[in-house]
């Protein structure tokens, strides 16, 4: 079993920063891919940005590329979201997950965090 716990949520001006940590533990996180994903009230939960378990690649949804970058430390167990230039349309309940190479939303093998909340007023 892995469990995953979120952190860094919090409220943020538009045009903002937040850098989101989660903190794998139970088993080993290493060989799995990491990622994010969120989801606004009312709305369902949608895919943000992943990374394989090296590392080495990197996938993000349209909307978050050249804003949003994934980034893991094995060593730590731990893989961190930096979001830069955040708007309103940002805020959401961010969930770190992790599980076999591509993520999915609806996958059974995914593990989840309990989230963090982001929220950007404008």
């Amino acid at each position: 079993q892995v469990q995953l716990v979120e952190s860094g949520g919090g409220l943020v001006q538009a045009g903002g920063s937040l850098r989101l940590s989660c903190a794998a533990s139970g088993r080993s996180v290493s060989s799995y891919a990491m990622g994010w994903f969120r989801q606004a009230p009312g709305k369902e939960r949608e895919f943000v940005g992943q990374i394989t378990w090296s590392g080495g690649s990197t996938y993000y949804a349209d909307s978050m590329k050249g804003r949003f970058t994934i980034s893991r430390d094995n060593a730590k167990n731990a893989v961190y979201l930096q979001m830069n230039s955040l708007k309103p349309e940002d805020t959401a309940v961010y969930y770190c997950a992790a599980g076999p190479w591509p993520l999915k939303r609806d996958s059974r093998s995914v593990y989840w965090g309990q989230g963090t909340q982001v929220t950007v007023s404008s």
